[in-house]
């Protein structure tokens, strides 16, 4: 949709994060002349059609995916037409790799003319760049650049309009299980709306979190989701590292139901009631009352005993995202450090046992630059949908190129065939 000024066309966008815990469905309002974006509804539905990324009651999942898109059509008072959709799991996979070309002909020599360097140039080399062999369950949902270099330059951002003999591209590719995109991508498609994008969530969340000068000079931007967390690592404005590893906020919550012998629901309350990230942070002295269950006795524990069993499995899950991140190679380089994001953030103390943990500047991220309805969408566990209601605007230039033909569409299309041969 598109609302009309007298002097600009505002786009409207939509973004659905699908959850393990919570589907959320943002739009928002971007003033291409100013770049300002305004949130004009949001919805939210409880997930339990999916888990680790993997659908596993689809009718379900598609009610829950309807019940947050119409609430946030009811709150903007617009019917949305297409929306971009979020994916996650740890079927994805992170891949850097490189292609280069020669630049103009040889004029009849051996020896490659100087050349500038065209729109064209920039597309073939990507494609080159992106031409690796797959298994045929895989498909590549992001081509994202991180730099070019020009016969001994490195460090490019745009090479276009400049001249050299040799273009190479260096770039992040983002792969997927095919299967995983193609469900999605037709449970969405129930709800009478276009699929013009399937993003990965720890991009959209890094989209709404990060500045430039974190991506600059070296983050990564971890998303805490109930049963995956999704690492992005950036440095010099390119994504150098992604990863999803199938563990989140929820293994933390099925601790405190064994350890207290009591429901996922009613341990999930304690969490965030009483639960620290730091053990000593919480107080030995400050007891509460554990729910008795099918006629057992009344039991009280201390916040600091809870909190030692939090603590742990939120150790874990930081060391095996620095063991990810390591992967990267460039963890000196990380000069903003880490910046946690997702619904799992918001556990109390987590950024003070992740900065002791990693030694490294630590922030919870929450979605930045927007106005309208930011007070019921402040939240990090907000970021992945607000930042997927944004990429047609502003993370086109993570996977496209400058002749704007886009590899996510593509993708898009080819799942969209893979579905129609199977049906």
């Amino acid at each position: 949709m598109i609302r009309s000024t007298e002097k600009h066309e505002s786009f409207i966008h939509s973004g659905l994060d699908i959850g393990s815990n919570k589907i959320c469905c943002a739009i928002t309002e971007i003033n291409p002349t100013s770049d300002s974006v305004k949130l004009l509804g949001i919805g939210t539905s409880p997930a339990t059609g999916i888990n680790k990324g993997s659908i596993t009651h689809r009718d379900k999942l598609i009610d829950e995916m309807e019940n947050a898109f119409q609430q946030a059509q009811t709150m903007a008072d617009i019917n949305i037409d297409n929306i971009s959709l979020g994916i996650s799991g740890d079927h994805v996979r992170g891949i850097n790799t490189q292609g280069a070309i020669a630049i103009g002909g040889t004029n009849g020599s051996n020896v490659p003319i100087q050349h500038e360097i065209t729109n064209n140039d920039v597309s073939n080399v990507l494609e080159l760049a992106k031409a690796i062999s797959l298994p045929m369950d895989r498909d590549i949902l992001h081509v994202l650049p991180q730099e070019y270099v020009i016969d001994s330059m490195d460090s490019i951002q745009d090479p276009v309009g400049l001249t050299g003999r040799r273009l190479e591209a260096r770039v992040h590719l983002i792969t997927v299980a095919t299967s995983a995109a193609t469900n999605l991508a037709s449970c969405a498609e129930e709800l009478g709306v276009r699929v013009d994008g399937i993003i990965y969530q720890g991009l959209a969340s890094s989209l709404s979190t990060l500045e430039n000068d974190e991506k600059k000079l070296g983050v990564v931007c971890i998303d805490i989701g109930a049963s995956t967390t999704d690492i992005v690592v950036y440095l010099d404005g390119g994504v150098r590292h992604t990863s999803t590893i199938g563990i989140g906020a929820a293994s933390i919550t099925n601790d405190i139901a064994v350890m207290l012998q009591i429901g996922i629901d009613e341990a999930e309350k304690i969490k965030k009631t009483y639960g620290s990230a730091k053990a000593s942070m919480s107080s030995p002295d400050l007891e509460f009352e554990v729910p008795a269950k099918n006629g057992g006795l009344k039991r009280n524990i201390s916040e600091h005993e809870l909190s030692r069993y939090v603590e742990a499995r939120t150790a874990e899950i930081l060391q095996l995202v620095m063991r990810e991140v390591a992967k990267a190679d460039i963890k000196e380089k990380l000069t903003y450090g880490m910046v946690i994001t997702g619904g799992g953030s918001e556990l109390k103390n987590l950024s003070g046992l992740a900065q002791e943990t990693i030694g490294m500047p630590v922030r919870i991220g929450k979605p930045n630059n927007i106005s309208g309805e930011v007070d019921i969408a402040s939240g990090p566990s907000y970021a992945s949908a607000i930042g997927l209601s944004q990429w047609r605007r502003f993370g086109t230039d993570l996977n496209i190129n400058k002749s704007g033909n886009g590899f996510v569409k593509d993708t898009i299309n080819n799942v969209k065939n893979l579905f129609n041969d199977f049906f």
